[in-house]
C-alpha cells in the first residue's frame, strides 16, 4: 500500500566490527541485514570503509586486506541474491592501478554501482591521501568487479525501476563538508535521496555542527539525507568514533540514534518521496544550475509491499511548542498591521469583539501594535455587537477583555436593525435559516466599516485561515475587513497563540478572561442560545473538528497530498472511525472548492507560515473549479 503514497523505508546501520577482520565484519553485516529486512527496510547504508574498518590505516595498502575485501564483497553479493533489500557497503577498491575509498551498492545478486569518494581529507587527524585517490581523477565509467562490468562514478544516480521519483546518490564523509558536494549536482540531476557513508570522529561541539550540516544539506538539495558514521569499534588510539546515524528530511525533521554504543545499531524512517517531488515542482532545483558534469545512471528493483507506516504525523501540524516561534508569529502579525496603521497616519483600529477566540487574537495583536507604535490603547475602538445568539458568557468576556485593556469600548446591539431588515426583505425572523444568520454578520460588518469612517480608522479582520479554507464566513460579512491579521493563522494555532499571551500575562482579570475564552466552544453565535443561556450553535458540529480539518488543509496545501493519501494519513493519525474521517474529508473537499469565490476577493492580510490562501500569493484557483475528480477519488476508497 505504501508505494501508492510515495514512501520508501530507508535505514542507516552502524556495524560492530573488528579492524581488518573481513570475515567477522561480513558476518555481522549479514546479521544486521537480516534484522533490517525484518524491520521492512528497503535501502540500507553502512558507514565508510565498513567492511574493513576506517582505522586500518596503512593496511589499506596491503594486498591481503584488499583480497579479503573482494572475498567479503563476493559473500555479500551472494547474500543479496536471496534477500530483497538494497544495501550499501564501504570498501577500499582498486580501479586500474589506483586505490579508491568506495561505496558499493548491492541488489538482487548484483553490484548495481560503485561511488568513489571525491574529497580526500588530508589535514589535522586525517591522512587519507596516503592511501586513496580522489574520484575527480577517475578515468573510466565502468570496471570489472567480481566477474561483472560495474558502473563507477562520483555522480552515479541509482534509479528504482518503475518508480520515477525514487533515485539515490552517494556522498562519502568529507564530500558533505566540501563547498561543492557531489550531492549538490546529484540532486540537480534528479536524486531525491542521498546516502552518506561516513567516519566522522567526535570532538567537542562537532555533533551539533554535523547535525546542522546534514539538516542544511537535506533542505538545500531537497533530498532525504541518510547518514551512517563509524562507531566505537574503530581504533581509539588517537580518536573516538561515536557511531552517529541520522535520517534528515527537507522539512527539518531528523531522526537519529543513540551515539556511543558498543553494539550494532539501526535506525530507519519512511521517507515521503512524493513530498520531495512536490516541493521540487514548486521550487525546481535545476533552475539556473550549471551543468558542470554529466551524471551516469544505473538501475535497481525495489520491493515496496509494506502496509504499515513507521513514522508518526502530528495531529496539529500548524502548532509548535517552540515559545520563540510563537512569539515570532505574533511579531509577524503585529508588524504587518503596524506598517499599515503607520502608513495611514496612525489610523484608529476598529475591531468587533465577540468574546470568541478569533476576535480575541486579533484584539491582542491590536494591543501589541499600539505598544510598538507608541499609541494609547484608546486608539483601538473595540465594539461588541450582541445579537440573537450572543450568550452571557461571551458577552461578559468581550466586555472584560476590552475594559481591562483600556481600549475604547462601545456596545451596539444589532437586534433592532436586523428585525427591521428582516421586515424590509419579507423574512420571517422565526425562520432560522442562512438568511437569518447572514443578515446578522453583514449588519455587524456594516457597523464596523461605517464606524471606522467616523473615527478615521480601518476595520481589523478577525477571521482565521481555517474559516477561509472552509468558507465558514459570510460573504461581505465577517469575510470582509480592511486588514486581516489572522488570515494565515488556522484555528488550532489561534488558541496556541492566545495561550502564549495568557501565560505571559500577570495574574488578574485579563489573564482569567483569556483562560475562559479558550474554554468557550467555537461558535458564530448567530442562532439563539438555550433556555439557560448556553451556546447551542457549535461550528465543529457543522464542518467537523477543526483539528482534522487543519490537518487536511496542511497536507493538501503544503505537500500537495492526494485525496487518498489525505485519508490514509488521517487514518494513521486520528482515532476517529474511518467512515467519520471520510465524512470530514468529504466536507473539506466540497467546502474548499465551492468557497473559492470568497478567497478570490479576500482583503489584505499578513502571511506568517508556509500556507496562505490569498489569491495574490499562494493560491490561484478559479471560483468555478469542479471538485468531482476529488470526490470520485474518495468514493473509490
Amino acid at each position: 500500500m505504501l508505494k501508492k503514497y510515495g514512501y520508501v523505508r530507508v535505514g542507516a546501520a552502524v556495524n560492530k566490527l573488528k579492524i581488518a577482520d573481513i570475515t567477522y565484519n561480513v558476518e555481522e553485516m549479514k546479521r544486521i541485514l537480516d534484522e533490517a529486512i525484518d524491520k521492512g527496510i528497503e535501502i540500507l547504508t553502512f558507514p565508510e570503509l565498513s567492511i574493513a574498518g576506517y582505522t586500518c590505516q596503512d593496511l589499506f595498502l596491503n594486498d591481503d586486506l584488499l583480497r579479503a575485501t573482494l572475498e567479503g564483497l563476493e559473500e555479500l553479493k551472494e547474500y543479496s541474491k536471496k534477500h530483497s533489500i538494497v544495501f550499501i557497503v564501504g570498501a577500499p577498491l582498486k580501479i586500474g592501478n589506483v586505490l579508491y575509498n568506495c561505496a558499493v551498492s548491492f541488489s538482487e545478486g548484483k553490484i548495481i554501482g560503485v561511488t568513489p569518494k571525491t574529497y580526500i581529507p588530508n589535514y589535522n587527524e586525517f591522512y587519507e591521501a596516503r592511501y586513496f585517490a580522489s574520484a575527480a581523477h577517475l578515468k573510466v565509467t565502468s570496471f570489472s568487479l567480481l566477474g561483472e562490468e560495474v558502473q563507477v562514478s562520483n555522480l552515479l544516480l541509482y534509479h528504482a525501476v518503475g518508480y520515477e521519483d525514487i533515485c539515490y546518490a552517494i556522498d562519502i564523509c568529507e564530500d558533505l563538508w566540501a563547498t561543492n558536494s557531489p550531492s549538490n549536482m546529484a540532486s540537480v540531476s534528479g536524486a531525491t535521496m542521498i546516502f552518506n557513508l561516513s567516519s566522522s570522529n567526535e570532538l567537542v561541539g562537532k555533533c551539533k555542527y554535523r547535525r546542522s550540516l546534514i539538516q542544511s544539506q537535506s533542505a538545500k538539495t531537497m533530498t532525504a539525507y541518510i547518514y551512517a558514521s563509524s562507531g566505537l569499534s574503530e581504533s581509539t588510539s588517537d580518536l573516538v568514533f561515536s557511531g552517529h546515524a541520522m535520517i534528515a528530511e527537507p522539512s527539518g525533521e531528523v531522526k537519529e540514534n543513540q551515539r556511543f554504543s558498543f553494539e550494532s545499531t539501526i535506525i530507519y524512517q519512511d521517507v515521503d518521496i512524493f513530498r520531495i517531488a512536490h516541493d521540487r515542482k514548486i521550487r525546481p532545483t535545476t533552475e539556473g544550475a550549471l551543468a558542470l558534469v554529466q551524471p551516469i545512471h544505473t538501475f535497481f528493483s525495489l520491493n515496496l509491499q509494506k502496509n504499515s507506516l513507521s513514522k508518526k504525523y502530528t495531529p496539529t501540524p500548524f502548532v509548535t511548542q517552540d515559545i520563540e516561534a510563537l512569539e515570532e508569529i505574533l511579531n509577524l502579525q503585529t508588524y504587518g498591521l503596524a506598517k499599515r496603521i503607520k502608513h495611514l497616519g496612525n489610523a484608529k483600529m476598529v475591531i468587533g469583539i465577540s468574546g470568541g477566540a478569533d476576535s480575541t487574537l486579533a484584539f491582542l495583536i491590536c494591543l501589541r501594535v499600539a505598544k510598538v507604535l507608541g499609541l494609547p490603547s484608546s486608539n483601538i475602538h473595540a465594539i461588541t455587537m450582541p445579537g440573537f445568539g450572543t450568550s452571557g458568557r461571551t458577552y461578559q468576556n468581550a466586555v472584560q477583555l476590552i475594559q481591562t485593556a483600556e481600549a475604547t469600548f462601545k456596545e451596539i446591539s444589532i437586534k433592532e436593525a436586523c428585525l427591521q431588515h428582516y421586515k424590509d426583505i419579507d423574512h420571517d425572523p422565526k425562520q432560522l435559516d442562512v438568511t437569518y444568520e447572514n443578515a446578522q454578520a453583514r449588519e455587524r460588518t456594516q457597523i464596523l466599516f461605517d464606524y471606522a469612517n467616523k473615527v478615521n480608522g480601518i476595520v481589523i479582520g478577525t477571521g482565521d485561515l481555517s474559516e477561509i479554507a472552509l468558507g465558514w464566513d459570510t460573504y461581505n460579512g465577517d469575510h470582509m475587513s480592511s486588514y486581516a491579521v489572522n488570515a494565515s493563522i488556522p484555528k488550532t494555532l489561534v488558541t496556541a497563540l492566545i495561550a502564549k499571551v495568557r501565560d505571559d500575562s500577570e495574574e488578574g482579570v485579563f489573564k482569567n478572561t483569556l483562560s475562559d475564552i479558550l474554554d468557550t466552544p467555537i461558535s458564530p453565535e448567530l442562532l439563539p442560545p438555550s433556555v439557560d443561556g448556553k451556546i447551542t450553535q457549535k461550528s465543529e458540529a457543522s464542518v467537523g473538528p477543526y483539528m482534522i480539518q487543519d490537518f487536511f488543509l496542511y497536507h493538501f496545501m503544503r505537500y500537495g497530498a492526494s485525496i487518498k493519501k489525505l485519508y490514509f494519513l488521517a487514518c494513521q493519525t486520528f482515532a476517529y472511525p474511518k467512515e467519520e474521517i471520510k465524512k470530514y474529508l468529504t466536507t473539506f473537499i466540497k467546502r474548499f472548492f465551492t468557497q473559492q469565490f470568497k478567497r478570490n476577493c479576500m482583503p489584505d492580510g499578513v502571511k506568517v507560515g508556509t500556507i496562505s490562501l490569498s489569491p495574490r500569493g499562494d493560491l490561484r484557483m478559479s471560483s468555478d473549479t469542479s471538485y468531482n475528480l476529488y470526490i470520485k477519488e474518495l468514493e473509490e476508497l
